[in-house]
C-alpha cells in the first residue's frame, strides 16, 4: 500500500493549548505580576558575540549549559552550522535555538534547489524571525545572531523569540554579554588584521565567562570568510584565564 511523502516546505505546527487564549493562560503562571500559586521561571545564561569587519564576520561563544545553578554541560556546540555559508548562535533555550535554527536549514537548502542560487543572509534571517514569530507569547526562548557571507558581502542579524530582527556590525547575546561589549568596545576596528580579530573575539568571551557565573567551559572560535566557514580555535578558559595573567597570548588551536 503506497504513502505520499509529506511536503517538507510546510512547517509543521505544534499543538497549542485547549484555550480560547494560549498567551493569556501562559502569562497567569509567568508573569510575576499575576498572583497564582505555580510559577514557571526559566532560568538560562550564556554569552555568544559576533562582528563584521574587513574580512568577514568573526563569531565566538562559551560553552556552558546551566539549569539553574547547577552546570549542566561544559561542551555544548552553541554553533549551529546551517549551511556552509550561513552559522547561527545559541542563547536561551537550547531546545528552541536548536530546533528552530535546523528548520532554518531546511528552508535554506529548499530555497537554493528552488532558485538554483544560495539564499541571502537577509533573507535566512527573515524566515527565521517570520516563524517564531507565530509563537510569540508562548514561551519560546531564543537569542540567535544569524552570520553569513553572500553577494552583498559579509551578513549579521540578530533574531529573537519575539519576531525581532535587527542588523549591525556587532552584537553580543546572553548573561555575560554586558562583559564582551565592554572588551569588544575597547578593542573594536573594522580594519584590524584577521588575528587581531581572532584575539578580540576570544578575549571578549574569556572576560565573560571569568565573571558570568552562567558562562564558562571553551571559546569556540569561527571566522566567517567570502569562501565559507572555518572554525578558527577552540580553547578551555582555564588555562587561558592564566595564560592572560602571565601575559601569554596562545595560539588558535582546534
Amino acid at each position: 500500500m503506497g504513502t505520499s511523502m509529506p511536503d517538507c516546505g510546510v512547517i509543521q505546527k505544534f499543538d497549542l493549548p485547549a484555550v480560547e487564549d494560549p498567551v493569556g493562560f501562559l502569562q497567569t503562571y509567568t508573569d510575576p505580576a499575576i498572583q497564582n500559586d505555580v510559577k514557571i521561571h526559566m532560568a538560562h545564561g550564556t554569552t555568544t558575540l559576533a562582528f563584521k569587519f574587513k574580512l568577514g564576520v568573526i563569531v565566538a561563544v562559551d560553552s556552558r549549559a546551566t539549569a539553574g545553578s547547577y552546570i549542566a554541560s561544559q561542551t555544548v556546540k552553541k554553533v549551529i552550522e546551517i549551511n556552509p555559508f550561513l552559522l547561527g548562535t545559541m542563547a536561551g533555550g537550547a531546545a528552541d535555538c536548536s530546533y528552530w535554527e535546523r528548520v532554518l536549514a531546511m528552508r535554506c537548502r529548499l530555497y537554493e534547489l528552488r532558485n538554483k542560487e544560495r539564499i541571502s543572509v537577509a533573507a535566512a534571517s527573515k524566515i527565521l524571525a517570520n516563524m517564531v514569530y507565530s509563537y510569540k507569547g508562548m514561551g519560546l526562548s531564543m537569542g540567535t545572531m544569524v552570520c553569513g557571507y553572500d553577494k552583498k558581502g559579509p551578513g549579521l542579524f540578530y533574531v529573537d523569540s519575539d519576531g525581532t530582527r535587527l542588523e549591525n556590525h556587532m552584537f553580543s547575546v546572553g548573561s555575560g554579554s554586558m562583559y564582551a561589549y565592554g572588551v569588544m568596545d575597547e578593542g573594536y576596528n573594522y580594519d584590524m588584521t584577521a588575528e587581531d580579530a581572532y584575539e578580540l573575539g576570544r578575549r571578549a568571551i574569556y572576560h565573560a565567562t571569568h565573571r558570568d557565573a552562567y558562562s564558562g567551559g571553551q571559546v569556540n572560535l569561527y571566522h566567517m570568510k567570502s569562501t565559507g566557514w572555518e572554525k578558527i580555535s577552540a580553547t578551555n578558559v582555564g588555562p587561558l584565564h592564566y595564560a592572560y595573567k602571565e601575559g601569554i597570548t596562545p595560539p588558535h588551536t582546534l
